[in-house]
């Protein structure tokens, strides 16, 4: 039995909140109550050993991943090497950049092998595992930043479209990055998937060498990082309008190259109060305050 997980529900009644050590989940199933009730204690169950799997396969799980590496046993750390393993060869990744979207995953599909769910959200930090049954929709929150919640946007996707995954990165997120983008929200199959292109995709949206920008390395902030020693955005200053073009036109040149071999759906990706959406995102639309949605934390 795990001592350290924190289990309860909101007190809204209906949202669970899950946190062990750095894993803080947000789930909500909608279903008759009893269905309910079976997927809350299933997620509860298999969230009590996440984290010791994946701290047992944890120096593994943060060495660089080359198309050679070695495959973790773990399930949830098999998740994470499947969906880096096809950046291995081009970038510098680790089978970290998925652990968020890969635990999601992984308590979404617990609950739904115990329950029959009509709509169910597993929400990792902003990395959120969706599961809609046919004829159902959730109405998505995408924000400008990770730091401070504000909704630029909402998609509204139906369980006729593919993506099943969401996910936030940037360099004021809570994970380094080596990019300058404010958000790169990515929408993809797996929620896997969306959090490893996310990582891409925002590490591309940046300016080398410029002076406005404060970079640290990696190990200096935190000794046992992925990263080592490559250096990760702390701060960024004023740009020009045309500095801030020139860096999300990078990003969104690698978001469209990933669009096409498949790995995402669509991303949409800002930076100092300016947007590019490469692909289609379900009825996007400007956020209306009040709205119920999936926020990104």
């Amino acid at each position: 039995m795990n001592s350290r997980a924190q289990i309860r529900l909101l007190r809204d009644g209906r949202r669970l909140h899950l946190q062990d050590g750095p894993i803080d989940l947000i789930v909500e199933a909608f279903a008759p109550l009893g269905e309910i009730e079976n997927a809350y204690r299933a997620a509860c169950a298999r969230f009590e050993t996440v984290l010791d799997e994946l701290c047992s396969e944890l120096v593994l799980l943060r060495q660089q991943c080359f198309p050679e590496s070695d495959w973790p046993r773990g399930v949830v750390a098999r998740r994470m090497m499947a969906a880096v393993l096809p950046y291995a060869s081009e970038f510098f990744i680790t089978p970290m950049a998925a652990v968020a979207g890969a635990v999601a995953e992984e308590i979404l599909a617990a609950m739904r092998a115990s329950a029959q769910l009509s709509r169910a959200y597993v929400n990792n930090g902003g990395d959120i595992a969706l599961h809609l049954a046919p004829g159902e929709k959730f109405v998505v929150g995408i924000v400008e930043r990770p730091d401070r919640p504000s909704l630029f946007g909402t998609a509204t996707l139906h369980a006729s479209d593919p993506v099943r995954g969401i996910a936030t990165s940037g360099w004021r997120g809570r994970s380094f990055s080596l990019g300058i983008a404010d958000a790169v929200t990515v929408l993809a199959d797996r929620a896997a998937a969306a959090d490893a292109g996310a990582t891409i995709i925002a590490n591309a949206v940046d300016l080398p060498g410029h002076p406005a920008i404060i970079r640290v390395p990696a190990r200096q902030l935190a000794p046992d990082s992925d990263l080592g020693d490559r250096p990760v955005t702390q701060a960024v200053g004023e740009l020009s309008a045309a500095e801030v073009n020139e860096a999300l036109l990078v990003g969104a040149e690698t978001a469209e190259r990933l669009q096409k071999i498949g790995l995402i759906r669509s991303a949409a990706l800002k930076l100092q109060g300016e947007t590019r959406v490469v692909g289609s995102i379900p009825e996007l639309s400007p956020s209306l305050v009040g709205e119920r949605g999936l926020v990104h934390a």
